[in-house]
């Protein structure tokens, strides 16, 4: 390997400096680059198909992979098999940041099959390789033969104290009050993924900003890169429309104008535009039976007509498809506690979108084991997000959930868990599932609605409720237009999706997903931050006339739980030798007992009086024994001179044959058996801790 084949370049990035590389790994890909973070480093690669799918294109037909190979942090995978399986949660979110930021810069009509795959080969443990991954991928692309309208620059940016840190590492992303991932080419913002403490917008903005000027950067090195090395893009052809096809289709452009003016709802329509479609696609299969992409042509010019009518009606008159102002939010119920075995629901609809959202509330055996690159964790907070075909009208098998419904509920999840109790004042794992029943638009952020609502339903003690809303844009670069609550209409011929979602003091959650390759100014975003929050505080308002507030007691149906300490050094003789002590009281108490390493008891059960019981005990073990006092104690065991009780979890005290009655008595058996509980006084107590105990001195204070 010749050293002159290896092309290097660095930039500094905030307080970093992150090298570019390629000519080295992965020669036969269309374009490979590692890129590297002190000792992190992910290698993206790209691949194109020899030649273009024969279908016309409806979709940039692109996948991105993201990969943590275990051995980067110097660790073996678990499990049986012992080698990576399916991507993990974590994989799949990194892998959709790359995909969001670098598939609007793909050339229209671009139908040749492409992959783009990042590895992490190798990971310090201090900062996420993710954000790294979505650079590589670009440059990756920027110097490969496939066509791509880059670069794509990004970074993380986290707020800590005052400070705006580029990359913070992962313990600073633990204390820090805000962090995005953003995203975006040299003219303007295309992504954004992130959450805060309730963050005012101005906060949100100039987080922004600072970031943007870390993107040219890394923007200017690929460019740097590709002039260096890139190969000639490949030519993307437009596919061939027939001008009677093209003049006869644009002609119902005053039918569709006149029809959206009505405002019809949503299965009208899409009943509407289909049966115009079929009968201008039966028409010239007849005209050109042997044109085998006639259907395609029919919809591609179809799609543009609607696509500039509905844009126009809003830009023109500032009234939407469905007759809505652009600042309007749809009509909204709730119902809560709608199902009456879960421990906390609601029913929440916004227009013609629908979530049942619920809340079960769990020991700490049911959270979440987390086995990532960086270590292994628990999570106590799970949100599931469930999008069935039906809500939508439509058949498909279900197989798991998708990456986007994975997306959906991470970014619902975000804009949630900073919300949530402390463990020490709320010790239940706690999983939201919001099931989407109907989808016109804003399905996440319903989720978010009903999420807080059913949590609030559940008895779940939270910092605020929390409400989400969808946010559009549609400009012609002269003129725009902010939307709020955008519908699936919108959503599909807009060009942004700013999802916000947050409490009345501030944001908790934000994506954003920019459809133009020139980004959106940063005027713009500001007043849709704005308009945003002006949209939330309404639906708060209705959400707090449905369900004011957390419901004093969580359901009867769900377990009661009780959260203790124990010194660290009682944690031995609690669970006993091989678990003797921990599994009796278990058997006599039936609640569920946990013990962590750090001495925190979790008493879990449905009885609440074994509950009560298994709180004595363990309570026990944090206090010791002291002279004069009386304690309730069992006897545990029986001698010819006494009887030794247990008067606290581990710690027996003699109780003299002498101290058992006011009477003399023959055998402790006349009064007492193992078992018995008993109540005596501690009336001394020697230099090794050793205790003795008096019944008879509490029988004759009562005479």
């Amino acid at each position: 390997m010749n050293k002159n084949d290896i092309i290097h370049f660095e930039e500094k990035v905030g307080r970093d400096l992150i090298s570019l590389e390629t000519g080295l790994l992965a020669k036969q890909a269309s374009g490979a680059v590692v890129i590297r973070l002190g000792d992190t480093m992910v290698l993206s690669t790209c691949v194109q198909a020899k030649k273009p799918r024969t279908d016309p294109p409806e979709f940039v037909p692109l996948t991105v992979e993201y990969k943590e190979r275990t051995y980067a942090a110097g660790k073996i995978p678990g499990g049986f098999f012992k080698r990576e399986g399916k991507p993990r949660e974590k994989e799949i979110l990194s892998g959709r940041l790359s995909d969001r930021s670098i598939r609007p810069l793909f050339p229209e009509y671009f139908n040749t099959e492409t992959q783009v795959t990042s590895m992490v080969l190798s990971s310090d443990g201090s900062a996420d390789p993710d954000v790294l991954a979505i650079n590589s991928a670009s440059a990756a692309l920027m110097i490969s033969d496939i066509p791509f309208n880059g670069p794509v620059g990004a970074v993380r940016i986290a707020k800590l104290n005052e400070d705006y840190i580029i990359n913070p590492t992962f313990e600073e992303r633990k204390n820090a009050d805000m962090e995005l991932v953003i995203s975006g080419t040299k003219e303007g913002i295309l992504m954004v993924e992130g959450g805060g403490k309730e963050i005012p917008n101005e906060e949100l903005i100039k987080a922004m900003e600072t970031a943007k000027k870390e993107i040219d950067a890394l923007c200017n090195v690929q460019i740097k890169l590709a002039k260096t090395c890139g190969k000639t893009k490949t030519e993307v052809i437009r596919p061939v429309i027939r001008e009677e096809i093209s003049e006869e289709v644009k002609k119902i452009e005053k039918e569709v104008e006149e029809y959206l003016n009505t405002f019809p709802e949503k299965k009208a329509m899409e009943a509407k535009f289909a049966s115009i479609q079929e009968s201008l696609i039966s028409k010239f299969k007849e005209l050109f039976p042997e044109d085998e992409t006639v259907s395609y042509q029919v919809k591609t010019v179809m799609e543009e007509v609607i696509y500039k009518v509905s844009r126009e009606l809003v830009l023109s008159k500032r009234v939407r498809a469905d007759g809505r102002k652009t600042d309007e939010i749809r009509p909204i119920s709730i119902i809560p506690g709608y199902l009456p075995r879960t421990h906390g629901s609601a029913l929440f609809t916004r227009g013609q979108t629908q979530t049942i959202a619920t809340t079960t509330l769990g020991t700490q055996e049911d959270q979440q084991i987390l086995d990532d690159l960086e270590g292994k964790a628990t999570d106590r907070f799970m949100l599931h997000y469930n999008f069935p075909g039906f809500s939508t009208g439509e058949t498909k098998p279900d197989r798991g959930p998708s990456r986007r419904e994975i997306g959906h509920g991470n970014l619902a999840k975000r804009a949630l868990s900073y919300l949530l109790p402390t463990e020490e004042e709320f010790p239940y794992t706690i999983r939201i599932v919001s099931d989407i029943l109907e989808s016109n638009g804003s399905s996440s952020m319903a989720t978010v609605c009903g999420g807080s609502l059913s949590m609030f339903d559940a008895g779940v003690p939270m910092k605020a409720p929390c409400a989400g809303i969808a946010m559009g844009l549609i400009t012609d670069k002269d003129r725009y237009a902010v939307l709020s609550d955008i519908a699936g209409l919108e959503d599909h011929f807009g060009d942004m999706d700013f999802k916000l979602a947050g409490t009345d003091k501030g944001i908790t959650a934000f994506q954003m997903d920019v459809k133009l390759s020139s980004g959106i100014p940063f005027n713009i975003l500001k007043e849709a931050i704005e308009q945003a929050a002006r949209g939330r505080n309404h639906i708060l308002s209705l959400m707090n006339k449905a369900l004011p507030q957390p419901r004093k007691e969580v359901s009867q149906f769900a377990p009661k739980m009780i959260k203790l300490a124990i010194p660290k050094d009682k944690i031995g003789a609690f669970i006993g030798p091989g678990g003797k002590n921990i599994k009796a009281l278990i058997e006599r108490t039936k609640a569920n007992i946990e013990v962590n390493d750090d001495g925190m008891v979790f008493i879990s059960g449905q009885d609440s009086e074994g509950i009560k019981e298994a709180q004595r005990v363990v309570e026990g073990y944090s206090k010791d024994v002291e002279v004069g006092q009386v304690y309730k104690g069992r006897v545990v065991e029986i001698k010819d001179f006494g009887a030794f009780v247990e008067v606290l979890p581990g710690k027996e005290g003699l109780l003299h044959i002498s101290e058992v009655d006011v009477h003399r008595i023959r055998k402790v058996e006349d009064v007492l058996n193992i078992g018995d509980e008993v109540e005596v006084k501690v009336v001394d107590m020697d230099n090794t801790g050793k205790f003795k105990l008096s019944r008879k001195v509490l029988l004759q204070n009562k005479k």
